[in-house]
């Protein structure tokens, strides 16, 4: 961040405006950048080009508490916005609706991914309902964006009120700064109407949203690491809907073993290990971004390459509660697989879970329900589905993780892996026959059943993964179920 505050002033786009010199020099005091140096930061160097400047009135650079931007990020076209506090706190007002909502519909028009830096006082309450009436039209082209090109939000400051409603509607939300918080209702109103007592950061805050509300994909102690790391997440998405997995040359080698995966696995069940590991020999370079860690960790959820292309990951932490599927960790996993399905990214899930986590809590928050829409999630899917059982998949949670029944294209197993309705402890307390309960459960029988279509050496997981992809590249999107679904009974 230094080296971006040090720059004199003539060298940022946009530089502060006449008036605006001491918002700046306090931002920077703060360790804070400005909306324009924001921008600079995010977009490639030089690329940048200010939309509706002059909408805010007669000062080429007011803006009406919002700067509207289009661009590249890594020579790739990008539609940006970014509140702008030095200028009535950034607030939602009718001309500060309508450079968002015409840079919504450049977006949409031009099929480029949208990306929103908040920081905000919330509506500006002397516009009125002129503020409802812009705040919804936003809405509206958001939920126009929503499936055709990918929208990122960035929260760096506040976002209060109904300017809280924005974020969620984007694919992906990040948060920075210690001070940055998303609510709909200030502390002071929480205490007047609770009598809780609470500060903006435990109300909203960049822990809470991404550690219990699931809201934050990922939050970063600064705004220079935040921007940096959406620049990385923009590597790996396509531009829009019909665009494809984005694909770059990769120097790793598509046969590549890895010998360490075949003692990844611990011989004793209930031992644990991480599948993080897994992912990292498998990928490109090591190169795995995950999102949502720090919610439902027995989930993991993320973007990495395989051969240079991209693919969503999605699979059971083994070292996090045995990897056991439960509700947050299920609604987790069914929203990445619907994003990845509607932008054409392939899904490689590694499944590792004993069942389905129990107790009251889990059946009282509706687990039922969310394990239901990752199952909907899988069985509606269109990408290419590649599953790779690692030690264990019973019963209804293994079969939700991308199980053949639910339309995998491809699925492995290593040797030692178990797949069947419960495990052997479980059929024997039934009167099963204990030789044949653990037969049953062998990587050769579900092969022999057709559960799976190979058992594969661990440490040429990679190798296979990659022939996969290969010959899936060009999966039709129509699902065969549905070209009969309208036919008369």
């Amino acid at each position: 961040m230094a080296a971006i505050l040090d720059q004199p002033a003539a060298s940022r786009a946009p530089g502060p405006a006449p008036g605006r010199t001491a918002w700046a020099e306090a931002q920077h005091a703060r360790g804070r950048l400005t909306a324009g140096e924001r921008v600079e930061l995010l977009l490639d160097e030089g690329s940048s080009t200010e939309l509706g400047a002059r909408l805010g009135g007669d000062d080429a650079c007011s803006g009406d508490g919002v700067v509207t931007v289009r661009g590249t990020i890594g020579g790739r076209a990008v539609c940006v916005f970014a509140k702008d506090m030095s200028v009535s706190h950034g607030t939602l007002a009718e001309v500060h609706a309508r450079k968002i909502c015409r840079l919504q519909e450049l977006a949409l028009e031009s099929r480029v991914p949208i990306i929103g830096i908040f920081d905000t006082a919330g509506l500006r309450l002397e516009s009125g309902m002129a503020a409802m009436a812009g705040h919804g039209a936003i809405v509206r082209n958001a939920a126009a964006a929503s499936g055709v090109v990918p929208q990122i939000s960035l929260i760096v400051g506040g976002c209060p009120g109904a300017d809280a409603l924005l974020p969620p509607l984007s694919d992906f939300v990040f948060m920075a700064n210690g001070d940055s918080s998303l609510f709909l209702s200030a502390p002071e109103v929480v205490q007047r109407v609770t009598g809780e007592e609470v500060s903006a950061e435990q109300l909203g805050g960049a822990g809470v949203h991404s550690k219990t509300s699931s809201l934050a994909d990922g939050a970063f102690d600064n705004e220079v690491l935040a921007i940096r790391q959406l620049r990385r997440l923009f590597g790996f998405l396509p531009l829009h809907n019909r665009g494809g997995p984005t694909q770059r040359r990769s120097l790793d080698d598509a046969g590549r073993e890895a010998p360490a995966l075949d003692t990844l696995v611990p011989p004793a069940d209930a031992d644990a290990y991480d599948v993080k590991e897994l992912i990292a020999q498998v990928s490109d370079d090591a190169d795995f971004f995950e999102l949502q860690s720090a919610f439902a960790p027995n989930a993991v959820i993320g973007f990495a390459r395989v051969d240079g292309r991209t693919v969503g990951v999605v699979a059971n932490q083994s070292s996090v509660l045995a990897g056991v599927l439960d509700g947050d960790a299920a609604r987790k996993m069914a929203r990445f697989v619907r994003f990845c399905d509607a932008f054409g990214i392939a899904v490689l899930t590694f499944v590792d879970t004993p069942g389905f986590l129990p107790g009251v809590a889990q059946e009282h928050g509706g687990v039922a329900r969310h394990v239901g829409k990752l199952l909907c999630a899988y069985a509606q899917a269109t990408v290419p589905l590649v599953t790779v059982v690692l030690r264990k998949a019973f019963g209804g949670a293994g079969g939700a993780m991308g199980a053949r029944a639910l339309g995998a294209d491809l699925v492995y197993a290593w040797p030692d892996a178990q797949i069947g309705l419960l495990n052997a402890q479980g059929a024997v307390a039934l009167g099963d026959d204990p030789q044949a309960a653990r037969q049953r459960l062998t990587a050769d029988a579900a092969w022999h059943r057709g559960d799976i279509d190979d058992v594969i050496v661990a440490r040429q997981t990679r190798r296979h993964l990659v022939r996969a992809l290969e010959l899936l590249a060009h999966k039709s999107r129509v699902q065969p179920w549905r070209k009969h679904a309208n036919l008369p009974l």
